[in-house]
């Protein structure tokens, strides 16, 4: 391709205008495009990919502004056993990510990129992760041969102008390639139709740590196109902050209010679909308590000048997951929904709307599943598929706090991991100090979800909810969340917690009711933070005293009150060999710190008898 394709680029940053002209040499669009993130250029767009068939508008009046989207059937969720990581030494990736030789790789992507694009437009979206220029924010720019990932990026992150705009001659940015591998030229002239959601059965999602380098290729869905997301936001930029002493991690971030005014922020660990949005949004139960959102995935925490850890989210809008989110579940999320969304993967209503398994109590009589067929409540197969998303900016959550765009971040006073634990993980429990609290992250496991490849329910070890998105070994990762207490003064540490909303008695139901309820054990946290609320101790950590939980106006029977907080320590003994498995995979890179933890617990069990 030749050069002259890129004049009157809207930038004279040297690297960029290089790497955008050697990208349209390899993939050969007929034009590429620089993207401004306006509303025009959203418009445009939009109307290209109705036209085209990749988006249904919705009906203007119940659904303004939005639209539905379905994928290829072979183009659902993330692609975890085609996700790389190409550190240029093997033992730097661990055992938890697939590492592949950097050089292999790249020739390999160098053949699948080559000529990808041709008859179609190279796509240049600028953008930053975070308040553009504040002290946590990073910059990206992402080629893409897909509108429809444009549009998603311009409301999942600061993308266009602005951001370019903060691309100075010299200003460092991450560099991410992206293209659906289906081009409509091939290399003889042979042309084809496209197709309304276009992708190729072989895929790359391919990370290069050092040189900070991302490529995706043949998917088109969620974290596998969207590459400021897991790619960038996680994989990447957990490399990044572990060099420069900060932290990049898969939490939700909320600010929480007490009755007496007091402010609260805490930042939370969950694995995908296991109540994260519900929290982030969460309406409380307990009077006088308001919680307001600041992110619902990703939380940046870099320790600030005050001495507190201070956090971002570094996203500007939410891709949730939509089967299971309600009126009863989320009226939070319902209400942020009810315009200017895309939505994929869910079903269509014989009146332009869309439905999704947990919506509704009842089901619509009939609907168009997201495959496109007819479907009614007979039907064998959900009418959603079960990672469905909606795309969405923050701006229409009600509940968006104020500090959501505050760059230098807010303080950060505890964290919470959490897992999909039917038996063993109480209710809640309060780490004794910090390095139990890392051990506590380090612990985390939960049940299988519809987002990760494997068997639905398969209980699987997920470290700090961070299993497929650390970019490097993970006991490294473990190491460095160590060291945070040296980069803090004790004061400025947060407290931290782990909950399990998800313990079922023997009969096999839920003993805690959840969702707007779990106020009630934040509201414990919160009184521990201040120092005004009793606990216990237990083998696991410190848990409320009797009394310390409000209960009040919650129908709770006493031994589904004492069959959350119980530890059985024959169960627990079973698990300390299950996590001792877990931890084995390390090798010499686990902590001895970690190690230390694990003999302490079984201790602990053995009521201080040596094992």
């Amino acid at each position: 391709m030749d050069a002259p394709r890129l004049v009157g680029a809207p930038t004279n940053h040297p690297a960029l205008l290089a790497w955008v002209r050697d990208t349209a040499r390899l993939t050969q669009p007929d034009e590429v495009v620089w993207c401004d993130g306006s509303q025009g250029e959203f418009d445009r767009l939009t109307a290209r990919m109705v036209a085209s068939g990749t988006l249904i508008p919705l009906d203007p009046v119940k659904r303004p502004g939005s639209f539905l989207a379905r994928s290829a059937p072979s183009d659902v969720a993330r692609v975890e056993g085609r996700t790389f990581i190409a550190s240029r030494r093997r033992e730097d990736a661990g055992p938890t990510n697939n590492w592949r030789d950097p050089d292999v790789l790249r020739e390999e992507l160098a053949g699948v990129f080559a000529g990808c694009m041709r008859g179609r437009t190279m796509y240049v979206v600028p953008f930053s992760m975070g308040p553009v220029g504040g002290p946590i924010s990073q910059l990206g720019v992402q080629v893409t041969d897909s509108p429809y990932v444009v549009v998603s990026m311009r409301t999942m992150t600061r993308m266009g102008a602005e951001a370019l705009a903060a691309l100075t001659p010299g200003t460092p940015f991450v560099p991410a390639v992206h293209s659906v591998g289906f081009p409509l030229v091939d290399a003889i002239g042979r042309t084809r139709e496209d197709v309304p959601w276009p992708c190729n059965d072989l895929k790359y999602v391919a990370h290069f740590p050092e040189t900070r380098e991302i490529f995706s290729f043949g998917s088109g869905y969620g974290g596998n196109a969207l590459l400021g997301k897991k790619c960038f936001a996680l994989r990447i930029a957990s490399v990044m902050a572990r060099e420069e002493g900060w932290l990049a991690e898969h939490m939700l971030l909320i600010k929480v209010t007490s009755p007496e005014r007091r402010v609260f922020h805490l930042a939370a660990a969950f694995p995908s679909a296991c109540g994260k949005t519900n929290l982030a949004m969460l309406r409380p139960t307990v009077p006088g308590w308001t919680v307001e959102t600041i992110g619902d995935d990703i939380a940046w925490m870099r320790p600030g000048p005050d001495g507190t850890l201070r956090a971002i989210n570094p996203e500007a809008g939410f891709f949730g997951v939509a089967p299971g989110t309600g009126w009863s579940t989320n009226p939070t999320a319902m209400q942020m929904l009810e315009r200017d969304v895309i939505f994929t993967n869910v079903a269509l209503t014989d009146d332009g709307d869309v439905w999704w398994e947990g919506m509704t109590e009842q089901a619509p009589a009939h609907l168009t599943d997201w495959r496109g067929r007819e479907w009614t409540p007979d039907s064998p197969a959900p009418a959603a598929h079960p990672n469905a998303r909606f795309t969405v900016s923050a701006r229409r959550c009600p509940s968006l706090a104020a500090e959501f765009d505050d760059p230098e971040g807010v303080p950060v006073d505890a964290v919470l991991f959490g897992g999909r634990r039917a038996t063993n993980v109480p209710l809640v429990a309060e780490a004794l100090d910090w390095s139990q609290g890392v051990f506590m992250g380090a612990t985390v496991s939960s049940e299988r979800t519809a987002a990760a490849e494997g068997a639905v329910g398969q209980l699987r070890h997920d470290p700090f909810a961070m299993l497929p998105f650390t970019g490097y070994h993970m006991g490294d990762y473990f190491a460095h969340w160590l060291s945070v207490r040296d980069r803090l003064p004790a004061r400025g540490l947060p407290r931290v917690y782990s909950v399990n909303w998800f313990r079922r008695g023997e009969d096999g139901r839920f003993l805690w009711p959840g969702f707007g309820e779990n106020s009630r054990v934040l509201e414990w946290v919160c009184r521990r933070l201040e120092g005004s609320a009793g606990a216990r101790f237990t083998p696991l950590g410190n848990v409320p005293a009797e009394g310390a939980l409000d209960l009040d106006g919650l129908d709770l029977p006493a031994a589904d009150l004492a069959e959350l907080f119980a530890v059985d320590a024959d169960a627990w003994l079973a698990e300390a060999d299950r996590l001792e498995e877990h931890f084995a995979r390390f090798g010499a890179r686990l902590p001895g710190e970690l190690a230390g933890h694990l003999d302490l617990l079984r201790y602990r069990l053995s009521g201080g008898r040596p094992l």
